[in-house]
């Protein structure tokens, strides 16, 4: 692990590209929380991000991404799963039907993926040139997540690069929602309320 400390400026975000494509670690600001990550098509990085949060096997990481077109090419998606897709970028995560074989096995899912379009510029900056990443917090398991990076480095030190975007805006994590027989099943309710949800559909 090279433990770098680095800011959002074009010259690190490239740095931290090519980092990330030859399997490295690193953490930075989401939009809520800090988050830890990986590239998706490293099954060795994804084992290292299981043992650093020391988090069940069982329990799969969300994927984000950096535009509609690279969700559309790994999962298929419904006209109501279409509509909430408009509160992209934002806070909000959705589980849906995985499509792309290769992630599917690599992830160790079952039919489905959830995924997420963060707001925050940084870190879609990243995306831009990473098209997709884990994106998971960057905690223990069961334990608080981090808006303040100073606290994230204390606890979570096994990293390669630490992307400090100064105190997150609000320590509440993305809504997590499913839709099940047209119906929006709210898995984990977070910034944005299933009412908000269902204004749009």
């Amino acid at each position: 692990m090279l433990n770098m400390d680095l800011c959002c400026d074009e010259l690190n975000v490239n740095s931290i590209a090519i980092l990330i494509k030859n399997g490295g670690i690193i953490i930075f600001p989401t939009g809520t929380i800090y988050g830890i990550g990986c590239s998706p098509w490293n099954s060795t990085a994804i084992k290292q991000i299981y043992q650093i949060k020391k988090r069940q096997k069982n329990k799969f990481f969300p994927v984000l991404a950096y535009s509609y077109k690279e969700i559309y090419k790994i999962a298929s998606i419904n006209k109501i799963e279409d509509k909430v897709m408009r509160f992209f970028p934002g806070q909000i995560t959705i589980i849906l039907k995985i499509k792309n074989d290769k992630l599917k096995k690599i992830l160790k899912l079952n039919n489905k993926i959830a995924i997420r379009i963060p707001n925050n510029r940084c870190i879609l900056k990243l995306l831009k040139k990473c098209k997709l990443l884990i994106g998971t917090s960057a905690n223990i398991s069961g334990e608080d997540s981090f808006v303040d990076p100073l606290q994230c480095k204390k606890k979570i030190q096994k990293y390669d690069a630490f992307i400090d975007g100064g105190k997150e805006i609000t320590n509440k994590a993305s809504t997590i929602i499913e839709v099940i027989n047209n119906k929006i099943r709210i898995i984990r309710e977070g910034s944005i309320t299933k009412h908000e949800i269902e204004k749009i559909i």
